[in-house]
């Protein structure tokens, strides 16, 4: 098969076919072909052929090696899977356990188990601490029973006189290791200020770039003069790559499947290669003009250095080099931050252009173009815009803060023994697409066919002008899960309650606020819902549950209580009554103890209370729910987070119960927990730990 190696810069395109094996190829010229005759000069051609051959040859290995640790993570995530779904069916047959007996004890069958949950080891965890009241039982640093303790007094890092609460059982070399994993180091990078990633996602990284400057390496001349088969190297490390950062990219990706992070976890190994493939382009680009102005033979180039610039390829080359590197630049955190809607068009205007140029530059690039561009089309237009978009009218509320908004609406969610809605006639080329959607059925994959614990959705309101008419933002839906409730009929028919909390930032959000203090409800299209059951179903293993929120990370956190404490199944398990899962006690005949689910909440401001109403908060803490609520930052300071989780894991890994972590909040928040959840792993308990972090 012939390949034709495009160079930009020399004096014409090498044909490589056969060459290495009759040691004479052409140079192909505009005066037609001409042999270096100098035997100096076909030693040095031959060498640089055989190292761009070497360079395509070895690359399309590359994806190979990919596919081996995607397979190798997906096994991970199955066997972790396994052990997963086998605790929550032993936590429901303790439910069951626990349910039947506490039935007999309350129904006057079993009057000794019910005095024995009321032992001295045990207090009610259904208290409630908000500002005024009580705080929940903690227990303290040295000692197994619950004090009661001012959390609104404690500040936000741990004092010296707060010491480290000791684990329950000797760590092994897993613990340690899997602790280093987990810790998040806290100086920043220096220069660069910015925060590193915990150790095992720094270690991937680095393995992740190892891999590919392995690639760019492996027999490659390093010489000056053989300058061109580095750059060259360069692109296709650069197009490998490129199927696999579009498909980081992507809220609907296999990857989820296989290893069971949902996009917005990916979101870092998408930001990482992204920046390697910049780094690449640069590379390529500056080596290939640095060849020609300075590196290159004389009797091997054709022309100047402006003739180079001005020929077609090179023009090409550098379109696509700008156009990545302004995504670069309009990818950084200070930029969407600030003009986030222009983070949006211009991402899409500036992906379409890139992968257009890039296709007319270099033929042997098409493939993975081609694949790179079908992820990118799939994504946006057949998925996010017609399968997974729902229109729907909602209710605004600006909440008593005054900037924050609640964006409300509800539906029923029929079984697929209903028949679906008829749709309305379609209309154009858009329309037809919309009508066989439906007909295959992908249409139910939308909000309105419900969603899970922590899904986010995008939001479009095209009522606040055409500027927005194209923009969709992420929030995380605050509303508890939709769970089926059968009907008398047999049919399995759910309400589902939509809500997202809304913070004023700038622009979208703060256009969105205007509107609610003038209108009650608004048209809006919600794309999505987007999301892992990573965290739900660790929750759900564990003995005993911690979650931590911080401000608006209450979206993350109550979806999930609920459907611990309030959903069907929980609530078939516990029954109608109030049983011991209220209490911190153990059935003695039934033999295990309840599931304790602790939740902190730092609001920083005393109206940030009223975003989750009181009402279903007692309902909460009338199913079991440890609720702490310290005073708002704003006023009392910040609390001692690190002494509240140490406390309940302390707690728990003195009983030889492993316990299930989730934080959602700022970095801060999530550095401080995740690096207890390790120092308490390092010390023997059992942690799971799950992090939902703010930012996109």
């Amino acid at each position: 098969m012939d390949t034709t190696y495009h160079v930009h810069g020399l004096r014409n395109a090498i044909q490589s076919s056969g060459l290495l094996e009759e040691h004479q190829n052409a140079i192909i010229t505009g005066g037609g072909p001409k042999r270096p005759t100098d035997p100096d000069q076909l030693a040095y051609f031959i060498r640089l052929i055989t190292a761009i051959r070497d360079g395509r040859r070895i690359t399309t290995t590359y994806n190979i090696v990919v596919l081996f640790i995607i397979t190798v993570l997906a096994l991970f995530h199955l066997r972790g899977k396994a052990r997963t779904l086998k605790k929550r069916t032993r936590q429901a047959e303790l439910e069951q356990r626990r349910f039947r007996r506490t039935s007999r004890t309350q129904t006057g069958g079993d009057r000794e188990a019910e005095d024995a949950s009321l032992s001295p080891l045990s207090s009610s965890s259904s208290s409630t601490a908000v500002e005024g009241t009580a705080a929940p039982p903690c227990a303290t640093k040295n000692d197994t029973t619950n004090v009661q303790i001012d959390i609104e007094r404690v500040p936000l890092l741990p004092s010296a006189s707060s010491p480290t609460p000791p684990a329950g059982r000797t760590p092994s070399l897993g613990n340690l290791i899997t602790a280093w994993l987990m810790y998040q180091p806290r100086p920043p990078i220096p220069l660069i200020n910015k925060t590193l990633p915990p150790n095992g996602t720094s270690l991937f990284i680095l393995s992740f770039l190892a891999l590919n400057v392995f690639y760019h390496l492996y027999r490659v001349p390093l010489e000056p003069a053989y300058f061109f088969a580095f750059a060259d190297r360069a692109a296709c490390i650069f197009i490998v790559n490129l199927p696999l950062l579009y498909l980081l990219a992507a809220k609907n990706q296999p990857l989820k499947l296989l290893t069971g992070c949902s996009y917005e976890s990916l979101n870092i190994f998408h930001r990482r290669l992204g920046e390697l493939l910049c780094a690449e382009a640069a590379v390529h680009s500056l080596g290939m003009l640095a060849f020609q102005a300075w590196l290159a033979p004389d009797w091997l180039l054709d022309g100047t250095t402006w003739d180079f610039l001005r020929n077609r390829l090179a023009l090409l080359g550098m379109g696509t080099f700008v156009s990545y590197e302004l995504l670069y630049l309009t990818s950084l955190a200070s930029f969407r931050q600030k003009w986030y809607e222009l983070f949006l068009a211009s991402h899409v205007v500036l992906h379409v252009a890139a992968l257009v140029l890039l296709w007319f530059h270099f033929s042997t690039s098409r493939p993975y173009v081609a694949v790179s561009l079908a992820i990118f089309v799939l994504d946006r237009i057949a998925w996010r815009l017609v399968i997974k978009s729902t229109v729907v009218v909602a209710d605004v509320t600006v909440l008593p803060d005054g900037d924050t908004l609640l964006l409300s609406a509800d539906w029923d969610l029929p079984s697929s023994q209903l028949p679906p809605p008829s749709p309305p006639p379609p209309k154009g080329l858009f329309g037809l697409w919309s009508s066989c959607a439906r007909r295959l059925g992908w249409t139910h994959r939308g909000v309105k066919a419900g969603w899970k614990p922590t899904d986010h959705v995008f939001l479009t309101v095209p009522a606040l002008g055409r500027t927005h008419a194209l923009q969709t933002h992420p929030f995380t839906i605050a509303s508890a899960a939709p769970v089926p409730v059968q009907s008398s009929d047999g049919v399995s028919v759910t309400h589902a309650w939509f809500s997202l909390l809304i913070r004023a930032q700038s622009g979208f959000t703060t256009d969105l606020l205007h509107y609610a203090h003038r209108h009650r409800s608004v048209s809006v299209r919600l794309d999505g819902p987007y999301g892992s059951s990573h965290a739900l179903h660790t929750l759900e293993a564990a003995d005993d549950v911690v979650l931590v929120a911080g401000g608006s990370g209450i979206a993350v956190a109550f979806p999930l209580v609920w459907a611990l404490l309030m959903d069907d199944d929980a609530k078939t398990a516990r029954g109608p009554i109030k049983m011991a899962a209220t209490s911190h006690a153990e059935d003695p005949k039934a033999g295990v103890p309840s599931r304790r689910v602790h939740l902190l909440w730092i609001v920083h401001s005393r109206e940030h209370q009223h975003w989750i109403p009181s009402a279903m908060w007692d309902d909460l803490v009338s199913a079991g729910l440890d609720l702490v609520i310290p005073g708002p930052t704003a006023v009392e300071g910040r609390p001692d987070v690190g002494g509240y989780v140490g406390g309940w894991l302390f707690d728990s890994a003195s009983r030889g119960r492993d316990v299930g972590v989730l934080v959602s909040g700022p970095d801060g928040l999530n550095r401080v927990v995740r690096n207890t959840c390790a120092g308490a792993l390092a010390r023997g308990a059992d942690v799971r730990l799950v992090v939902e972090k703010f930012g996109w």
